[in-house]
């Protein structure tokens, strides 16, 4: 067998593999299930933009979108299409996908040439080739392919991870800078009513009709409402920039406006029980814990399998003497386990699983415990809001109202029915404060369980785009 022979025999068996063909799509079908992942957990859709029509695509919708008005939805859409590290985190996959294509390739054979020339005669030439195979790295190739599947499956809930906090990033930073516009709103109305009654108050003092004390504390009423549209003017242009870096936005696409204001908090609430066994089922990051813990122990498996074969390998070797006499045969070489065994490739494996099944076990306990508090704690906001806006909201502008009355009656003076009305904005500011911290806690709650409050319906007859191991899960409920 002469060595173009055997590198066309090894070519020809690479080429029967079935996993050959079937890798080139691995890495479009892997996003495929992140992009089917993260819509079924926020009706959201995400792309790849893995060249310039693809981007130029992108900015065109993004362009679209910020012709108008940003609503909470179209800022998270603006972000999942424009923001660059989230497309950087997509390429996490296309690395992934590589060494799983890696992981399933048969080595390349190894090609020898020794050519010798005597200085005596007979003068003819000695030359020596040999082909060689690593037989080893064959045998491994299903359990090694199997092993990089499982990073890649973990890389990609992963990366749908990333999606899930960005999109509860984005939330938080919009219901922010929501609320900040409307309580300078309500700080405005607060500086007007302060600037009448302190403009009365200084006319009456120069008549002699109230006291330094009390013009004082006009002024200073005055003066600390000023204070508080100042400090909420520069509170708005952190936020907007914080959601600008959110979104990816910059030049002249950053002078975009929001829509409307913060909406009222509901009714109802979406029933808040067994959300811990809920976020056990959804939690992309718990499930690729979970990839990860499974695919050290396949390594794990797979270094002690081989751990007293260091190299195998098979081989054609031949040789041609100077009277052109050829001899040809095949070669075999083995490393033999004399003095290293593997012990420290399996002790190193062994301290990565536990690695891995403790942090595994360390995040199933803190999101447990994350749902808890969260849940707690929109139920608390929930009632404050309600509460400004079913109790104290109504009563302080029924208190308003009957002092216009008592004003118009000249049963109160000017500066009373000023104090009234400053008292009402300030509630007003303060339940605005409290709708804003009920939904940037809904959105956090949101991001805990894995991105919707509500359980996945199987109604569709559609299985789980991601995989959802249940197994380790179940240990937890």
């Amino acid at each position: 067998m002469t060595i173009t022979k055997f590198v066309a025999c090894s070519s020809i068996l690479a080429m029967t593999l079935p996993a050959g063909l079937a890798l080139e799509r691995q890495e479009e079908n892997t996003f495929q299930d992140v992009q089917q992942s993260v819509h079924e957990r926020t009706g959201k859709s995400v792309r790849w933009e893995d060249d310039q029509a693809a981007r130029e695509q992108a900015l065109q919708e993004v362009h679209r979108l910020l012709h108008k008005p940003l609503t909470v939805d179209t800022a998270v859409q603006i972000a999942l299409l424009n923001k660059r590290s989230l497309q950087a985190t997509f390429e996490e996959i296309g690395l992934s996908a590589a060494d799983l294509l890696e992981a399933a390739t048969i080595p390349n054979p190894r090609i020898d040439l020794a050519v010798r020339f005597p200085d005596k005669p007979p003068s003819g030439t000695y030359v020596d080739y040999s082909a060689a195979i690593d037989f080893l790295n064959i045998l491994m190739i299903p359990l090694k392919k199997q092993v990089a599947k499982d990073q890649l499956e973990s890389t990609a809930l992963r990366v749908a991870d990333d999606i899930l906090e960005l999109i509860s990033q984005v939330k938080g930073a919009f219901y922010c800078l929501q609320a900040s516009q409307q309580l300078l709103k309500r700080f405005k109305v607060i500086v007007d009513a302060n600037a009448a009654s302190l403009d009365l108050a200084q006319r009456q003092h120069e008549a002699g009709n109230i006291s330094d004390l009390a013009l004082a504390r006009q002024q200073a009423s005055y003066s600390r409402s000023r204070l508080d549209v100042a400090t909420t003017e520069a509170e708005i242009r952190r936020d907007h920039e914080k959601l600008n870096r959110l979104l990816g936005l910059w030049g002249t696409d950053s002078d975009w406006q929001i829509a409307g204001e913060l909406p009222d908090v509901p009714t109802s609430e979406v029933p808040l029980r067994a959300l811990e066994r809920l976020a056990l089922s959804q939690r992309l990051d718990l499930q690729a814990d979970y990839l990860r813990l499974a695919s050290r122990a396949k390594d794990l498996g797979l270094t002690k399998a081989f751990r007293l074969l260091g190299a195998l390998d098979f081989g054609i070797e031949s040789e041609r003497e100077t009277d052109a006499q050829t001899r040809t045969g095949p070669t075999f070489a083995i490393e033999l386990p004399i003095f290293n065994q593997g012990q420290a490739r399996i002790s190193r494996g062994e301290a990565a699983l536990r690695q891995a099944q403790d942090r595994f076990e360390a995040l199933a306990v803190d999101v447990r415990s994350e749902i808890r508090e969260l849940r707690d704690e929109l139920a608390s906001k929930r009632e404050i809001a309600r509460f400004y806006q079913d109790e104290l909201l109504p009563g302080q502008r029924r208190i308003l109202n009957e002092s216009l009355i008592n004003y118009n009656a000249m049963a109160i003076g000017n500066f009373e029915l000023f104090a009234t009305k400053a008292e009402e904005a300030r509630t007003e500011r303060e339940y605005i404060d409290a709708v804003r911290d009920y939904w940037v806690t809904r959105a956090e709650l949101e991001r805990a369980v894995g991105g919707n409050l509500n359980p996945r319906s199987a109604a569709d007859g559609k299985s789980e785009s991601v995989p959802r191991p249940a197994k380790p899960i179940a240990k937890f409920n």
